[in-house]
């Protein structure tokens, strides 16, 4: 078995080219990168409520415009010129920074996403991206965690028990899937061998192949194929992440109303808190675009037998397209999937995410390290799947034994319910027991009306 690489194309950037822009180019890109992600939410928001529509056998949006495509500007609008009201115990301070701080991390965020290779713009050649790091990943990372303190301080500042119990939630939850979204990060980049953004989508471009029984096959690039248990774990945490259904606790508003937007009318603040919400959804996207579906490149058919389709232009189109792919998944998530409850969030995060996270990190750096010092292949195949049956083992085991304790738990449940059918005092009370008539049921009652009837004196009114 062995491993040929092929060579990235001459106009893939790498963290060498940047930082050489001018200054204008710098500015061109931050406001078409603006701009796009404002018209994006807008465009987000119509399609949402017409793919959703269509999944529930309805219309949507379709007044405002052809096949209601204006429909929310016309939100945008009336949300941008209602009347604000405020209430009077709210901290103005952090009750109006609240939306602000939500939504500048978000954009702040995508600078650091790849578009494209190296294309011309009014004569510089600049790479499709506004900037990079060495530890662009973990920019992307710092960005999320402190968006949340924009919902965090939108629940202290409203001064509502609701709002309150909203910014509790999303930090909790932050804390949960952010955990479990940064390490699922790692199989990538013990793979990529770097941090940045541009250097891990060029190293998903360098294909391989396997040799079996001398017949060569080709391998797919993408690390959503060949880390799909870290992409399938991402794919879980980017809804946690952005407060999405199923885990769309915060703004839960079967139980709190409306969550940490609860004190904030449907105004201009409101507009910037789902515009966070949207621009944090491509964000996730994006890096998952970026991390796991080959960065702006196209898939492996259209590259094959089209060249030119990562080169110049072109690779913003595949871009979009995987954009519109996984928007259309949160779409298809929301549609099918009902709010989980809070413990079952937690558990989710806490009990399985993390740990089926480090356990498939030990596997991958203990292949992945085998594979730099030059081991036989077959060897760490062999090996990866003893510890992958091993660990399927021992996982059949727990879940046997936590099944039996659960039916366990269940039978004595049954049990205290039979014998409360037959003893209401059975296994006594926390207090003693209010002895009313009622409790004795319905012939019990009627006779102790019976006797203060008979009590009554006859001449009395």
């Amino acid at each position: 078995m062995n491993t040929s690489l092929l060579a990235a194309p001459a106009d893939m950037p790498g963290i060498a080219d940047f930082g050489k822009d001018p200054i204008g180019i710098v500015i061109l890109k931050a406001v078409v990168i603006f701009v796009v992600l404002m018209l994006g939410v807008l465009f987000g928001v119509w399609f949402e409520r017409k793919l959703i529509s269509r999944m529930q056998n309805r219309y949507g949006p379709n007044r405002a415009g052809k096949f209601g495509i204006i429909q929310s500007v016309a939100d945008g609008l009336k949300m941008g010129l209602k009347e604000d009201l405020m209430p009077r115990t709210v901290d103005k301070v952090i009750y109006f920074i609240a939306p602000v701080v939500l939504a500048t991390p978000a954009f702040i965020a995508f600078s650091v996403i790849p578009m494209g290779p190296k294309v011309s713009i009014f004569g510089t050649v600049t790479p499709l991206q506004l900037t990079d790091l060495p530890v662009a990943v973990l920019l992307v990372l710092a960005m999320a965690s402190i968006g949340v303190y924009g919902i965090v301080l939108a629940g202290w500042g409203s001064r509502s028990p609701y709002a309150m119990l909203g910014g509790l939630r999303a930090s909790a939850q932050v804390v949960s899937y952010e955990i479990a979204m940064g390490l699922s990060f790692v199989g990538v980049f013990l793979y990529a061998g770097t941090l940045s953004t541009s250097e891990i989508v060029a190293a998903q471009a360098q294909g391989n192949t396997i040799t079996l029984g001398g017949l060569d096959i080709p391998m797919p690039s993408w690390y959503m194929v060949l880390l799909i248990p870290s992409f399938l774990i991402y794919i879980i945490t980017m809804l946690g992440e952005t407060n999405r259904v199923p885990f769309d606790l915060p703004e839960g508003e079967g139980e709190l109303v409306g969550g940490f937007q609860t004190e904030y009318s449907n105004s201009l603040k409101f507009a910037v808190i789902m515009l966070a919400e949207y621009v944090n959804v491509f964000v996730v996207s994006a890096v998952s675009i970026t991390l796991f579906m080959g960065g702006w490149r196209a898939p492996a058919p259209i590259s094959t037998f089209w060249p030119e389709a990562n080169t110049g232009w072109w690779p913003l189109l595949w871009f979009f397209l995987k954009m519109v792919l996984l928007f259309s998944f949160f779409v298809w998530a929301r549609a099918s999937l009902p709010r989980v409850r809070y413990d079952q969030l937690m558990a989710l995060g806490w009990k399985i995410l993390i740990p089926l996270n480090l356990g498939w990190i030990m596997l991958v750096a203990t292949v992945r390290a085998m594979q730099l010092e030059g081991t036989d292949r077959t060897a760490v195949m062999i090996i990866a799947s003893v510890i992958v049956v091993g660990a399927f083992a021992i996982w059949w085991r727990f879940d046997s034994v936590l099944q039996k304790r659960r039916e366990a738990r269940a039978a004595q449940i049954e049990a205290e319910f039979r014998q409360l059918g037959e003893d209401p005092q059975a296994g006594g009370f926390p207090v003693p027991p209010l002895d009313l008539p009622h409790y004795h049921g319905a012939t019990a009652a009627h006779q102790v009306r019976a006797n203060k009837t008979a009590e009554v004196p006859s001449g009395s009114n």
